[in-house]
């Protein structure tokens, strides 16, 4: 192979999502000894809705945007996903994330199918009212197949609680009535649960805990580096941070920051506030942020986007423990080779997995209108992240597996078991 198609070849590895879902779908099947029939079923999106989405601008010109929205299986219960607004949102990437979704719901026993939205878009283009506008019409455009009993959106990146009250008020004006139960992640003062905002980062730095006294490491002495600072990184920093653990490097899209004396996510979180980014904090050193996954830490987190560690840098990640705050950031081959070299990969569908847990809480909450204290959610999320993680780690070194193998086999076992069960209608 020559130099140019070996780069196609990681060009085309990075950019395919759904044919990594795919891929670590079918080698669990095998595992697992199931047959073509049942990699189908499960391989196979149940719905999806593609719509166009005319946009007024502020300017009185019209565009017309594209939004899609996957149930991926409804098999154990409602769909449940993310909504995220991105200029790279595609109808694969939406498959393959609602594909991750089933198997974290079914890892982490919430009683849901995976799901999925996008709309492609930057939101930084648009102002306030035109995000208003293309969210309060993607909902009509989704809403026969959204509800609090068939699929619940929430936020994922380029959306928010705002975007959630938005879909939430949109939905219960054609209904007639509230239904609080139609998205999580909503405002508090709409009923959302306390403690969502930052559940994915403290499920992630459950694990990473865990992770660290698993290979023997104290958190007080170790090192950390976090690729992101938006919803996922930011908090899990802060959190790593009050655990006892030095953040010595951080980046966002913008790019990255060092210091081995360690970062004070503190006075970063102001400065990021106050600009806009990472990039510039004082004390620091610049970094380049495609060069943060090869940073000398004992923890390395992912909290960003798809595929960013690859076959062309895995050799260069020294970290012995990643742990997967974004959804698919390590390719299949970037996989291989870390497994071969000894290091221990958290996998995104246990990871990251505290945010659907309580968007569980908050969807459970408001079908019942009645909220819990934070204190209450926090342990709860605990609990389950903890015993996750303990399953897992088990069922991995019983069979001298990965966690990733060990997780993504547990999940499609208790989705290809509810599958039979129920059976085939008609």
């Amino acid at each position: 192979m020559t130099v140019v198609q070996e780069a196609a070849q990681e060009v085309a590895e990075a950019a395919d999502p759904l044919g990594d879902a795919r891929s670590r779908l079918r080698q669990a099947v095998e595992a697992l000894g199931y047959d073509q029939h049942m990699f189908e079923m499960l391989a196979s999106p149940r719905r999806e809705m593609t719509v166009s989405i005319p946009l007024r601008r502020d300017d009185g010109t019209v565009e017309v945007l594209t939004g899609h929205r996957v149930q991926h299986n409804l098999s154990r219960g409602p769909a449940k996903g993310g909504l995220r607004y991105s200029p790279d949102v595609d109808l694969d990437e939406v498959r393959a994330l609602a594909m991750w979704m089933t198997w974290k719901c079914a890892l982490l026993d919430v009683p849901y199918g995976g799901a999925k939205g996008g709309v492609r878009i930057d939101p930084r283009n648009y102002s306030p009212a035109e995000l208003e506008r293309v969210t309060r019409r993607y909902t009509s455009e989704i809403m026969p197949i959204i509800g609090p009993e068939q699929d619940i959106p929430a936020p994922d990146v380029g959306t928010d609680e705002q975007t959630m009250a938005w879909i939430m008020d949109s939905f219960s004006v054609n209904s007639g009535h509230t239904v609080l139960g139609v998205v999580t992640g909503k405002p508090i003062s709409l009923g959302g649960s306390l403690g969502r905002a930052t559940a994915t980062s403290r499920g992630v730095v459950h694990v990473a805990l865990a992770a660290l006294a698993d290979r023997g490491f104290e958190a007080t002495r170790s090192r950390a580096a976090i690729q992101g600072f938006g919803k996922v990184g930011r908090s899990a920093a802060v959190f790593l941070a009050e655990a006892g653990v030095r953040i010595t490097a951080i980046s966002d899209q913008y790019g990255g920051i060092r210091s081995e004396d360690g970062l004070d996510v503190a006075a970063l979180e102001e400065h990021v506030d106050r600009t806009g980014s990472v990039v510039g904090f004082p004390g620091s050193e610049p970094l380049d942020g495609e060069l943060l996954v090869e940073c000398d830490v004992e923890v390395l987190v992912p909290a960003a986007v798809e595929c960013v560690i690859r076959a062309d840098n895995a050799a260069r990640v020294v970290a012995p423990i990643i742990v997967e705050g974004a959804n698919g950031p390590t390719t299949p081959e970037a996989d291989r080779i870390l497994e071969e070299r000894g290091q221990l990969v958290v996998p995104d569908i246990l990871a990251n997995a505290g945010g659907v847990i309580v968007s569980y809480f908050e969807w459970v909450q408001a079908n019942q209108a009645y909220w819990w204290s934070e204190v209450e959610v926090e342990e709860r999320l605990r609990v389950r992240m903890l015993t996750a993680w303990e399953r897992v780690s088990a069922y991995a070194t019983g069979r001298s597996i990965s966690l990733r193998a060990a997780a993504t086999q547990l999940a499609v076992q208790t989705v290809a078991q509810a599958h039979k069960q129920r059976g085939l209608y008609p």
